[in-house]
């Protein structure tokens, strides 16, 4: 049994198991051997949709179809729900991964949130960036979660952009959502609004009263069978990205603004450090375990680095396949910035560094793994949001190295923003020793914030770290003023950003708690000096901007 399934069965064997009940046992035995902890109403759900997905293929004539249950998503924690494997009748090998939903009609209904935009929103957003949501009776609530076709969507997006021989059309990929409960001609019918009529033309959803028409498409992707030898072909197909994935990373900075991603100095030294390390393994395919440690205070240039050797490394192949390279940090606005910048299909390389345990990441799977921020790694992989079957008693920071051959990381040892968050080069050393990894470092030493000023930036240092002050700045260069009233300071900045061509922030130290209520529509003032209260920066359920242009928003820092 391959560990990447719960399931899997010829077809005759998987009718048979629905008719004698098996299905659910055997995909219990396959979880409790694999060390995963299945719910009941996970094992309900198995149960229920098994004789579905049997009398689909019972109907659409199929004799040798191939059929898998929880087929683990790649680089994901996600499974599929079914995937069938046959011969079309043109002789196209096919693929067909379905979502299945026990939902009906009375349990579903509209969300407010992520599909609902205002006509300017709506218009600076590309038709791939839209995300659909419902509200359905899931999970023993109501929650909202994304339209059927949206998770098929997201699913063919993975699948097609890492396993190669569906990147390379070797082997065709269809998806698409089964509601077997649900009726297309009832009311209300709102998987079926207008509204979704792109994404359903894309990645359709059936309900139960198109039992015909989709038995119809299945009859022609699996008539001829040989089910066996495709998924043999999946399970054994190279875990990578695709060229088009790839190229996308390439083309942000190609065909983008070059000039704000050029680099300078002891940058291009890095990025030439980071490099010179990859290209044996990619001249002769042999690599030394390696990590490199990028130190560089706050605008010497980190995160630029990381997207250039990000792009540099799109360019290049191994044996004539792309190299499996991504980007991964802890934080999360960054993260979301950075996959602004790049095209969807391209946003799959950029991931968080919880995506390393080892139930999401096999040893080594990962060529260059680029870990920015990484003085913000915690002492445990696991969060709240950890499954138990995906628990892993390793460090944070062993699982990141685990992960990959060559593993960069990109630190500033002085950075804090919370407690929990170890991250060092002193850390990240003994994790490599562990591993059996070849150590370099370099340092970035250049500001490029600041008006790139060193003398600023040393003598904040000295200030903050209480060290001998050596190091000085021009008036003209820097207006440094020291409020003793946060009011006075609060105006002050007001008046600065109503200044053509300005723009001023308030700065704090992460010394408040940090509410995400919403009280009235209206933020809560969480950072509080004597009189003075403000909120933090706006979030997203504040449903208009809360911090116009006239009021500087209050920003954490790491201090």
């Amino acid at each position: 049994m391959n560990n990447r399934v719960l399931y899997q069965a010829p077809q005759t064997q998987f009718i048979s198991d629905v008719e004698r009940n098996f299905v659910s046992q055997k995909m219990r035995h396959t979880a409790e051997l694999a060390g995963i902890h299945s719910a009941e109403n996970e094992i309900a759900s198995w149960e229920n949709n098994a004789p579905h997905i049997a009398r689909l293929l019972t109907q659409c004539g199929a004799k040798d179809s191939y059929v898998t249950f929880e087929f683990l998503v790649p680089f994901s924690r996600k499974r599929i729900d079914c995937m069938i494997y046959g011969t079309g009748e043109d002789n196209s090998e096919n693929v067909i991964h379905i979502e299945l939903k026990q939902w009906s009609n009375k349990t579903v209904g509209v969300a407010d949130s992520d599909g609902n935009f205002t006509a300017d929103e709506a218009a600076n957003r590309q038709p791939d960036d839209i995300i659909f949501n419902v509200e359905a009776f899931t999970g023993h609530a109501n929650r909202v979660v994304a339209h059927p076709s949206q998770q098929v969507k997201g699913y063919q997006g993975y699948l097609s952009n890492f396993i190669e021989v569906f990147s390379n059309h070797e082997v065709s990929l269809t998806g698409l959502a089964y509601c077997y409960n649900y009726s297309k001609n009832a009311t209300p019918s709102f998987l079926f609004d207008d509204k979704y009529a792109a994404l359903l033309s894309q990645y359709p959803t059936y309900a139960k009263d198109q039992f015909d028409e989709l038995t119809a498409k299945l009859t022609g992707l699996l008539k001829k069978g040989d089910g066996l030898s495709i998924f043999n072909k999946v399970i054994g197909s190279p875990i990578r990205p695709s060229k088009k994935l790839l190229n996308e990373v390439t083309e942000m900075i190609e065909e983008g603004n070059t000039a704000a991603f050029s680099l300078i100095d002891d940058q291009i030294v890095a990025r030439n450090t980071i490099l010179n390390k990859i290209r044996p393994y990619i001249k002769n395919g042999e690599y030394e375990k390696s990590v490199i440690i990028v130190k560089g205070g706050p605008g010497t240039g980190k995160t630029v680095i990381a997207l250039h050797i990000l792009a540099e490394l799109a360019k290049l192949t191994n044996n004539g396949h792309g190299l499996n390279v991504q980007y991964a940090t802890k934080s999360k606005p960054l993260l979301e910035g950075v996959r602004h910048q790049v095209k969807p299909n391209a946003r799959l390389l950029f991931q968080n560094v919880t995506s390393y345990v080892p139930a999401s990441a096999d040893e080594n799977s990962v060529d260059v793994l680029l870990v920015d921020e990484a003085h913000r790694i915690q002492k445990n992989a696991n969060n709240q949001y950890t499954k138990a079957e995906n628990r892993t008693s390793l460090p944070q920071i062993d699982t990141i190295i685990r992960s990959a051959k060559v593993t960069v990381f990109f630190i500033d040892d002085k950075q804090a923003i919370r407690g929990v968050e170890i991250g060092s080069a002193s850390l990240i050393k003994e994790a490599a020793e562990r591993w059996g990894a070849k150590v370099e470092e370099c340092e970035l030493n250049s500001q490029f914030r600041c008006n790139g000023s060193d003398n600023y930036m040393d003598w904040m240092e000295q200030v903050l770290y209480n060290r001998p002050v050596k190091s000085s700045f021009s008036k003209e260069d820097f207006d440094l003023r020291i409020f003793d009233d946060p009011q006075e300071m609060y105006s002050h900045l007001v008046e600065q950003n109503n200044v053509e061509g300005q723009t001023a922030r308030i700065m704090a130290g992460f010394c408040w708690p940090w509410s995400t209520d919403v009280v009235n529509g209206d933020l809560v003032k969480d950072v509080r000096i004597g009189d003075f209260a403000m909120p933090w920066e706006t979030n997203d359920r504040v449903p208009y901007p809360r911090l116009t242009k006239k009021i500087p928003k209050m920003v954490r820092v790491g201090v």
